[in-house]
């Protein structure tokens, strides 16, 4: 029988991973020659992938396999999907049955089919003939299939009532507010399939250009031995500390999510060590389980690697990774922040004892690890700078030069590993638990960071496309499997260099192999999502929802928001969390964005995009159908359900932290100097950790409800100082909609004005409201003819005509009716008014919270001299 995890309800380590290959990789895994062949179809997917992305990719592929790369990037996910996933709980798992063997080819070979009639479909413009909307249909039978297998029921359920919806949006049976004229098969089937508009769309996109790469870099990173090093670097420095287990889980799981895109991966590699430990100072088994579901999910919002929906945001919002990344930079890590909190408050209102002999200063262990993570930072910032002088020096061959300098560092870095013992992990349950020392395992793997330096690199200070930032990591990683047992033979003497290299070319294979596997679901739920894309944008759905959302909510912006949120909640019982991201940010990104306009608020699109990617992580949280909680419950051994809502109740900072920065946009480093930034930081994490305490009903100790009451409200006040300020002082002065012209010529350079435009809408022709914003730009006398703005005086109002094609606000407006019988007019202008500093609340809410520390540090000292006393 194999070994039993410690401190878990029976699992087995093989069960464990079973568990995780049935939800990440498939649960087949054949032997044999059919299990050989399986093996090279994966790792050909993956080196097409590589290739792919590779500068020459050009000169190494043939033009119309990099045109139709989405189609063979399906066909491979397809075909491993009927492959590695079987149909029923009872079909088998040894063996590929002769009917998924026909669906795979079949499945495989109509996804190549745009491949096959390329020519075709360009001649005719993408318009589906009899021939083509068969297979078309066949192909949308076999993915769903593919997808329900992998993702489970939930996602072709979905895909398919969306897909019916098409055909028989006309009937009588769907309500009048969503009815629609309907489309027929050949309609439909040219939308959905042979145009890039429904499968083949930007997420699929997506998938193939970028996401392959990072799932790929994670896998292989995993496969040389970094996730081993980070959980005992997250140990050795927080392990002996009150809770220590708890926090070394946080920290190594954010560590984690770098190499794993996945929750339940994430949950098991780190659980199964961590768990354990959490259990022996005192945490139950639902509490441990939670921890580390908590952690392990959000590993998907940490930068520089996020989850594949962080990648999508570049494609549907239309701004850059880099500014992607900036964006979620600061949320993401005040909410780890929080969490480690969260465990230390835990453990102290438990009273929790310390793991091993070691003594520690809690000061000197955070502010180690602040140096630790400035001086990385610093160092990928800083690199730059070497690099321009060698590319100065030597403009032709830098290229050259560069790469020879970085495979010197990292023969010196491996030769530094060679030097002590290659880490193996820990047993968790062993009698007496020897915490690793930082100053002893430190250099067994600092060589690992060299491509995640690398990869920051090409991303933050070069700026390049995820994908061939991805590439260039991963060409790294490519050369550290094969040559870092090889090294460290010979740094040794151990004269056993042949054999290291055979296991290092093993480590590469298996490594290309797990990242096609990790792959399958994700190419299968973009492509299935499609579906529901094109839907939308076939049937103009989403405006319906719009208007159907702005009823339900009466207009409310807050109401519009919790029902977004309880939307991708409720898919995210059933959807992954980029299928989920993909279906609600499709519906409703767009909605949020022009509610808050008709409600004068102007929410960027960057800021819903992140709301709803913050709520579609809670998809692997979310009882009852949390998959990553349920993985941590086997480990644990306790119950599923419970550990779920345990884990919601640790998440509850990441539930809040959207509403928050929809608000306030600083929070995403939106338009704020640099001072404004350190500022924003500092304020955000003190704000999250009151919070965070509000919550816990923990302080210094034992919290009263008022003092809860008064932590919330002091958080509510450090995140958005700008609803009280706005109370004081109103934030705009109004000017008459007559006097716009002369206002906008007034204006001061870089300054802005706010116009309310209304008139009927386009569709429905009520009568709505939209908030425009204005930046005061260029000379006074050209600044009304840039906007593009057509302004026509006339019955003491301020008409407007429809603006310029190709102006600033062609765009926006283009949902007013211009040419019916009410005109659309210019409603209300106003200025930002001159208004205090809304950083002044910070003052009085400080002071608030001086006193909350004040009664509670009383209050201590009180319970201390009792019990000292007694």
């Amino acid at each position: 029988m194999a070994d039993q995890v410690p401190g878990n309800s029976g699992l087995s380590e093989e069960e464990l991973q079973e568990l995780v290959a049935a939800s990440d990789a498939g649960a087949r895994n054949p032997a044999g020659p059919v299990g050989t062949a399986l093996a090279i179809v994966a790792v050909v997917w993956s080196l097409f992938q590589v290739v792919l992305a590779s500068p020459l990719s050009n000169v190494l592929l043939p033009g119309d396999l990099i045109n139709n790369s989405r189609q063979i990037h399906l066909a491979f996910a397809i075909f491993l999907g009927f492959c590695a996933y079987p149909a029923l709980k009872s079909s088998p798992r040894g063996y590929i049955p002769v009917q998924d063997w026909i669906m795979a080819f079949v499945g495989a070979g109509i996804a190549l089919y745009g491949y096959f009639v390329y020519d075709k479909i360009v001649n005719s413009g993408g318009l589906a003939d009899d021939t083509d909307k068969w297979f078309a249909l066949a192909g949308l039978i076999l993915l769903f299939e593919a997808a329900r297998r992998a993702l489970g029921p939930a996602m072709a359920i979905i895909a398919s009532i969306f897909l019916l919806y098409v055909f028989f949006g006309s009937s009588e049976y769907v309500p009048e507010v969503i009815r629609w004229k309907g489309a027929s098969l050949k309609k439909a089937m040219s939308h959905m399939w042979i145009t890039s508009e429904g499968v083949f769309g930007i997420a699929l996109g997506v998938s193939t250009k970028f996401v392959f790469l990072f799932v790929l870099f994670g896998a292989m990173l995993d496969k040389a031995g970094a996730g081993n090093y980070f959980i005992k670097m997250a140990f050795g420095a927080l392990g002996h500390l009150r809770g220590g287990p708890a926090k070394a889980a946080v920290v190594g799981s954010a560590a984690t999510g770098l190499i794993s895109g996945s929750s339940i991966a994430n949950v098991v590699t780190t659980g199964t060590f961590t768990i354990p430990l959490m259990k022996r100072v005192g945490f139950s088994s639902e509490q441990a389980g939670a921890v580390e579901v908590a952690s392990s999910v959000n590993g998907q919002i940490m930068p520089p690697v996020m989850g594949a929906a962080a990648f999508l945001m570049v494609e549907y919002v239309g701004i850059s990774y880099f500014e992607v990344v900036t964006h979620a930079f600061l949320p993401a890590a005040i909410s780890y922040i929080a969490l480690v909190y969260i465990v230390h408050l835990e453990a102290v209102k438990r009273n929790m004892p310390t793991l091993g002999n070691k003594v520690v200063s809690m000061g000197k262990t955070v502010g180690g690890m602040t140096i630790f993570f400035a001086g990385f930072a610093a160092l990928c910032y800083g690199v730059q700078y070497p690099v321009r002088g060698i590319v100065a020096l030597v403009p032709e061959g830098a290229g050259w030069v560069l790469a020879a300098l970085v495979f010197l560092a990292y023969v010196a870095l491996v030769w530094m590993a060679a030097q002590t013992d290659d880490l193996v992990p820990d047993d968790p349950n062993a009698k007496q638990v020897e915490l690793p020392e930082i100053a002893k395992i430190y250099k067994s793997g600092l060589y690992y960071l060299l491509p995640i330096i690398v990869l920051v690199y090409f991303l933050m200070i070069e700026q390049k496309s995820p994908g061939l930032s991805a590439f260039w990591a991963t060409a790294l990683l490519f050369a550290i499997l094969l040559t870092q047992r090889p090294l460290k033979s010979i740094f040794r003497g151990t004269n056993d260099t042949a054999n290291a290299f055979v296991a290092g070319v093993g480590d590469l294979i298996n490594g290309l192999i797990d990242g096609a596997r990790n792959m399958i679901g994700i190419g299968l739920a973009t492509a299935t999502a499609g579906v529901i894309v094109g839907t939308v944008t076939l049937t103009g759905v989403g405006q319906v929802m719009a208007d159907l959302v702005e009823f339900l909510s009466g207009g409310n912006l807050v109401l519009m928001l919790i029902m977004v949120a309880l939307l991708s909640l409720v898919l995210g019982m059933g959807l992954p969390t980029t299928a989920n991201y993909i279906v609600v940010s499709s519906l409703m990104a767009g909605v949020v964005v022009e509610l808050g306009a008709n409600s004068g608020l102007i929410v960027p699109l960057i800021a819903v995009h992140l709301f709803v990617f913050y709520f579609g992580i809670m998809a692997d949280v979310t009882p009852p159908v949390g998959l990553a909680s349920f993985a941590a419950a086997a480990v644990s051994g306790g119950d599923a359900i419970r550990t779920g809502f345990t884990a919601f109740f640790y998440s509850l900072r990441t539930v809040a932290l959207p509403f928050v920065f929809i608000f306030n946009t600083d929070l995403l480093l939106i338009d704020v100097t640099g001072f404004q930034a350190i500022l924003v930081a500092i304020t955000a994490t003190i704000a999250i950790l009151v919070f965070t305490a509000g919550t816990m009903g923990w302080f210094l100790t034992r919290s009263r409800i008022y003092e809860s009451v008064a932590l919330v409200l002091i958080a509510f006040a450090l995140f958005r100082p700008d609803f009280f300020i706005n109370r004081i002082q109103p934030p705009f002065t109004s000017i008459d909609p007559a006097q716009f012209e002369t206002a906008l010529a007034e204006a001061s350079e870089g300054g802005e004005l706010r116009l309310v435009v209304s008139g009927p809408d386009f569709d429905t022709f009520e009568v709505k409201d939209t908030t425009l914003v204005l930046p005061v730009t260029g000379e006074s006398a050209g600044r009304l003819e840039a906007t593009g703005l057509l302004l026509s005086p006339e019955d003491g109002v301020i008409k407007l005509e429809e603006p310029l094609f190709g102006s600033p606000f062609a765009e926006t407006m283009q949902s007013f009716d211009f040419y019916g019988d009410d005109p659309v007019v210019l409603k209300s202008v106003s200025a930002p008014a001159d208004q205090m500093p809304k950083e002044i609340i910070f003052v009085p809410a400080l002071l608030l919270l001086g006193l909350v520390a004040f009664l509670q540090s009383q209050r201590a000292k009180g319970t201390r001299e009792e019990g000292a006393t007694a």
